[in-house]
This record gives C-alpha cells, sequence and structure tokens, in this order.
C-alpha cells in the first residue's frame, strides 16, 4: 500500500488524488454525419426504453452504447434478476415496455419467466437473451410507430458542439470501434484493458475507429420557432454527458440536512459512491472441477463473506441469483429463505456485496471521477474526455470479482463470520469463452453494474431554489421520531425536517406552535405534481469501504452508509429531474435524474430505469411536436401547467403511469405496499 511522506509537497500530493493528466488529441475529421431526432446516450434499459417511446412516436433516434449489447443491467453488466417489490409485481403496475418485456422473456422460456429459478426475484435469465429481447422489441416499435432506430454500438461520445449562445448541444462527435483485421474480437479482454482505447481518435493495434458526427435532423424546430430542433437523453450509466457538458450535478454522499437527515456526513463526499460490481456466472458441476487460484487471490482474500450469519450457506448464495436451471432440485431452507437445491447444469450469477462488489470511497480510489478531479486531468478541454472513469479502479474490480470466484470454489475464510463458516465448494466450473452467459471470453459482464453515478441538480423550482432534487424525505418509511434524530440534528434542523413531513401542520411547527414531536408520521411518498414516471423499491446500500483500497485486511463499511437504508413508499419520477440547468435541449433518464444519494439508492432498479426512459422519450417527442422546451412545461409550478397535463395525459393512454393507483393527497394508506 503507498504511504506518503509528509515531506511531499502539497503539489506531489496532490498528484496521487487526481487522475493521471491526459493528452487532448487532436480530432479527426468525422468520416460520416448522422442526422436524427434525438440522440440517445447508453443503451441500457433507460436508454432502450426512451429509444422505445420515441420510436413509437415517429421519430428518429440515434442510439450509442459503449458495449455491443442493448440492456445494460439484464444484459452488458450481467443482473438479469428484476428488481422488483411484490405489490407492484402482483398488480403488474408497470410502463408498457417494461410489461412487454417481461411477457418476453416468460415467451422466450416457454412460459417460464423464472428460468433460473432463483429465490430474490420473479425473473432470473441469460443475460444473452435479454439483449435479443430487447433488440426484437426496437425492431417491431420501428414497424409500429413508423420511427426509426439509428443503432452505434461499441461507441462512445468524445466532444460536444454547441449553438452560439451554449444553450443548446448542437452537435456530438461520436467513435465506433471495431477490432482491425487479425486482432482480437470484441470481448476478449476486460474492459479496463480496452476502454482508454475506446475514447481515443487514432487507430490502434487492436481497434479501426469511425468518427461519426451525430447531428440534427432537422434544421429548424418542427413547429417553426426557436424551439429546440433535436434533444439528447443521457441514460448513460455514470452520467457522461453531464459531466462533459459541465451542467450542475453532484457525486457521493449529500451533507446532513432536514432533507436528508439520515446522510453518514455533515459535507459532501463526492468520493463516496456505492459499490460497482462485474458479475460472472458459475456452473454447478456433479464432479469437482480443478480451480487455480489467481495470482492476485492473497491480494483480496481478506475482504471475502457471506457477510450475516443468516446467509451463511453456499446453496443459499448459489441460487440467490440463479440464472438458469434446467433440472429442480430438492427443497431447501436457510435463513428462514426457501429455495430448491443447486444441481449440476444450474448456472448462478453472483453479485455479492461481501464478494465481487468493488467499493472505494476515497480520492485515491474513487471510480467516477469528480468535476475538480476531471478538470485536473484536462478531461474538460475539447478532446480530452475519456470517459470520466478512474481505470485502475476498473482493473483492481476485475481481479476482485475473479478472487471472488476462487474464493466460493476453494476458499475457507469468511472476513466477517471468522473461522469455520466457509468450506470449499469444489463442484463448480467458471464460465468463460464468447458463447458463455456474459458473452466474454474472460467470463467477466461486458460492464460492471454500477449502482450510482452523478446526478444532475435541477433548475431552481419554488421551494427549492437552488436546484431540484427528490430527497430521501420524500420517499423513505423512516420513523423521524427517532432518538437518534433528535440527538444527532441541531434543533433548528430537526424542527425544519418534521416541517416538511407536517403538511398542512408545517407553518405551526416553525411558528413553534407545534411541537416537532406531534408531528404524526407521514404515510406516503411526495406526490409531485409534474410526476411523468413511477418506481417502487427499497433503499438499498452497497455502502463504500472506509479504507483505502477497499481490500485492506479489517476494513469496514463506511460508518453511518446504511442508515439511510430501509424501505420506501412507491414514488414518482418528477419532470424537474430529468432537465438539468443551462442546457435546453438535454434530458436526462436512469440513475442520472436528480435524486440524492440516499433516494438514488432506490431510483435504480430495472423498472424505474424503464419508466425513466419512457418518460423522457414521451417528453422529448412531445417537446419536438409542440415547439417547447421542456424546461417550460414546469417552469411557473405550482402554478397550472396546461401544456404539462397534455403530456401527462399523453403518457398515461400511451400505459405509462405516472402515478399508483389511488395516488392523492388523502390516500394516507400506503404501509400495505410491500
Amino acid at each position: 500500500m503507498l504511504r506518503i511522506k509528509r515531506s511531499l509537497s502539497i503539489l506531489t500530493l496532490f498528484s496521487f488524488l487526481v487522475p493521471y493528466a491526459v493528452v487532448a488529441a487532436p480530432p479527426r475529421t468525422p468520416d460520416k454525419t448522422v442526422n436524427c431526432d434525438i440522440l440517445v446516450v447508453g443503451g441500457g434499459l433507460s436508454g432502450v426504453a426512451t429509444a422505445y417511446e420515441a420510436i413509437l412516436a415517429g421519430e428518429t433516434v440515434c442510439l450509442t452504447e459503449i458495449t455491443d449489447w442493448l440492456g445494460g443491467q439484464i444484459s452488458s453488466q450481467g443482473t438479469a434478476a428484476l428488481d422488483e417489490r411484490p405489490t407492484q409485481r402482483r398488480k403488474l403496475f408497470y410502463s408498457r415496455g417494461y410489461l412487454e418485456l417481461r411477457k418476453r422473456i416468460e415467451s422466450k422460456y416457454r412460459g417460464n419467466i423464472n428460468p433460473g429459478n432463483c429465490w430474490v426475484s420473479d425473473s432470473c435469465f441469460l443475460p444473452r437473451d435479454g439483449h435479443e429481447i430487447l433488440t426484437s422489441m426496437l425492431k417491431d416499435a420501428e414497424k409500429k410507430g413508423k420511427g426509426k432506430l439509428q443503432w452505434f454500438p461499441n461507441t462512445v461520445i468524445k466532444e460536444l458542439e454547441y449553438s452560439s449562445d451554449g444553450k443548446l448541444i448542437s452537435s456530438a462527435i461520436a467513435i465506433q470501434h471495431q477490432p482491425v483485421q487479425g486482432a482480437p474480437p470484441l470481448n476478449t479482454t476486460p474492459l479496463s484493458q480496452t476502454i482508454e482505447d475506446t475514447y481515443t481518435y487514432q487507430n490502434s493495434s487492436r481497434f479501426s475507429k469511425t468518427i461519426v458526427r451525430l447531428a440534427p435532423k432537422q434544421t429548424k424546430s418542427k413547429a417553426g420557432n426557436n424551439a429546440p430542433n433535436w434533444y439528447v437523453v443521457d441514460t448513460s450509466e455514470t452520467g457522461e454527458i453531464i459531466a462533459l457538458a459541465d451542467v450542475p450535478y453532484r457525486l457521493g454522499i449529500d451533507a446532513r440536512s432536514y432533507l436528508e437527515p439520515s446522510s453518514s456526513s455533515p459535507q459532501n463526499d463526492p468520493f463516496c459512491t456505492q459499490g460497482f460490481t462485474y458479475t460472472f456466472a458459475m456452473e454447478a458441476t456433479k464432479d469437482p472441477q480443478p480451480q487455480t487460484m489467481p495470482a492476485f487471490y492473497p491480494q483480496y482474500s481478506p475482504y471475502y463473506s457471506y457477510e450475516l450469519k443468516r446467509l451463511a450457506s453456499f446453496p443459499l448464495v448459489f441460487t440467490y441469483r440463479r440464472i438458469w436451471s434446467p433440472t429442480k432440485g430438492q427443497p431447501m431452507e436457510f435463513g428462514g429463505v426457501k429455495f430448491n437445491a443447486p444441481t449440476p447444469g444450474d448456472i448462478s450469477m453472483q453479485n455479492w456485496t461481501w464478494g465481487n462488489d468493488y467499493r472505494p470511497g476515497t480520492s485515491a480510489d474513487n471510480l467516477i471521477y469528480t468535476r475538480q478531479q476531471l478538470q485536473a486531468s484536462g478531461q474538460l478541454k475539447p478532446g480530452g474526455w475519456m470517459g470520466g472513469l478512474r481505470t485502475e479502479s476498473l482493473r483492481k474490480a476485475e481481479e476482485n470479482a475473479l478472487g471472488y470466484y476462487y474464493w466460493l470454489s476453494a476458499g475457507d475464510t469468511d472476513s466477517q463470520l471468522g473461522n469455520g463458516v466457509k468450506q470449499p465448494q469444489p463442484n463448480l466450473r467458471f464460465l468463460s469463452g464468447l458463447d458463455s452467459p456474459m458473452g466474454t471470453a474472460h467470463g467477466l459482464s461486458k460492464h460492471p453494474y454500477m449502482r450510482e453515478g452523478r446526478r444532475i441538480i435541477g433548475r431552481p423550482s419554488w421551494g427549492q431554489p437552488e436546484g431540484f432534487s427528490i430527497w430521501e424525505i420524500d420517499i423513505s418509511r423512516r420513523n423521524y421520531n427517532d432518538e437518534y434524530y433528535r440527538k444527532t440534528l441541531p434543533p433548528d434542523m430537526y424542527r425544519r425536517l418534521k416541517a416538511a413531513l407536517g403538511g398542512l401542520e408545517a407553518a405551526s411547527v416553525l411558528s413553534g406552535q407545534i411541537s416537532p414531536d406531534k408531528v404524526a408520521r407521514r404515510t406516503r411518498s411526495t406526490i409531485f405534481p409534474d410526476a411523468v414516471g413511477i418506481g417502487h423499491y427499497a433503499i438499498d446500500f452497497h455502502p463504500c469501504m472506509t479504507k483505502s483500497p477497499p481490500e485492506t485486511p479489517g476494513n469496514t463499511d463506511r460508518a453511518g452508509e446504511r442508515r439511510g437504508a430501509g424501505q420506501a413508499y412507491p414514488f414518482q419520477i418528477a419532470l424537474r429531474a430529468m432537465i438539468p440547468q443551462k442546457i435546453d435541449n438535454l434530458l436526462v433518464g436512469g440513475k442520472s435524474i436528480a435524486t440524492s444519494h440516499i433516494a438514488a439508492a432506490a431510483y435504480r432498479v430495472h423498472s424505474f430505469e424503464w419508466s425513466a426512459g419512457a418518460a423522457a422519450g414521451t417528453t422529448a417527442a412531445f417537446a419536438l411536436k409542440n415547439g417547447i422546451a421542456p424546461y417550460q412545461l414546469v417552469d411557473k409550478l405550482p402554478l397550472p401547467e396546461p401544456r404539462l397535463q397534455l403530456l401527462k395525459q399523453l403518457l398515461e393512454k400511451n400505459g405509462n403511469p405516472t402515478a399508483f393507483p389511488d395516488t392523492s393527497i388523502f390516500n394516507q394508506n400506503w404501509d400495505d405496499w410491500k
């Protein structure tokens, strides 16, 4: 581990805290220009949903993706296990495209939506099939809606070009890569070994590059006015476009406040984001298999653990996210969980907190670079953008994941539960190869599963003059009468917290007429007048670690990070959370909408991503046809916004709910939603 001597100068010390400086390479002349109405950056679930709705609305969509698979979470990131809540799943209350996705998964497996017979979800399946299903959905949407998809796999955005006033993105320069003749095929080596090459204009010994200029299809607004003539939607996994465009955003922990009372820090901490994960697939075998210890295994072995005694069962962990099970095993139960035992031929996908999660949390190892780090490294200079990620942390996460497989198969230690808990499990085979479930020669997912990225700060709004965001108290079921909040929060902050939860009693609480302790616990989430989508999931944390590197022996979760975890009420997606500052033709979907660190822990799962994408695609198409910028739909709130109501009606008509059933200020009965 690197030790920094006190005698080092501040400049030398600062060099350890920022990424290695990049040199802005001179741009090549674009090889071609492609025109579209909407540019969607990121082919995950939110990006696919954006394209799906925009194509159904008749628009021409350019969709870029750094990998060659559509679907993000359910494909290239390997987490093909739908995170859903029981009540929403029972009612099947989802966006129309997400319902279609579930239907096609079930059809693919001949009426079985859970071919993996996993216990964490109602549906666990093979990642490759997720990509194929989404591809067919977009093709069918083209036929039905008369829109057009221009799909750019293996493509990254390198530069943005702006209008003279800086308020519009006028075009984007993309780099698409493909193997040069005689080079290994795509997905032969892990992302850390190729990502820097993919963001470089020049051809390399591995890749040839096609430079594509993506630009508006129309020279003027379809409505003939000065409204934007195209839209860019950032649905990337880490908020690449909002960083490249340099719009205001937050990263990591938000400072403790009456809106975010469970925050683990009194100050902002941009380095502590949720852990990210390279998933992999392994097969149960009839006979023991040879297991080879990676040379780097001793470095990471102090980290691995089943975590809790109620989880300390290999069959439980194997079946947790089992994605293929041709033979049903014997019934088992452990820690109160019922499941079927693994049988030879079963395939398990691994995504485990004290396993293949990699959880850096300091300025020396954070994965997603802050604005200051990007600026210091030159990535915000023209031609300097390299994706905004620390390549070394990607590499170490890859090693950590491969080491976790070896621990599962041959390890006999447990960092959290001590000796005698972990037993070797040699009847396993690590699945690798271009025809394997992850579609890679190395066996790891093509891209890590990202739980958190950069989050925009929305435009100033009534009640939030510094910029709109969705906060912890907007969704959490937590009882804030807990003694912790009375003792930890300053009296004025505690009073403001209870006033914010007090509804009609707010003014009386702030004035001191009503004691904060007399405020009844709110039993629903905040109702947003500009709601354009829905979601429901627990506030689920995979916290960053205290020390650097994460695998340091004896390391712990960052203190207090799990305090914000817990159940959430069914919640809404506000349009204001999707509209960034500064740029009028940029919308945001997926995990980069304006949420706090704690709220983001619930606003990150599959059905939410789809709902946010459906809202983005519908909003962009609506804005184009009506000659209006999205911010103009909400800039007069809380006064009536007639055009906003037309958008909401269109979403509902198309089968994209903007609210859960019976949502109103008079319905306080949401505790029954599980």
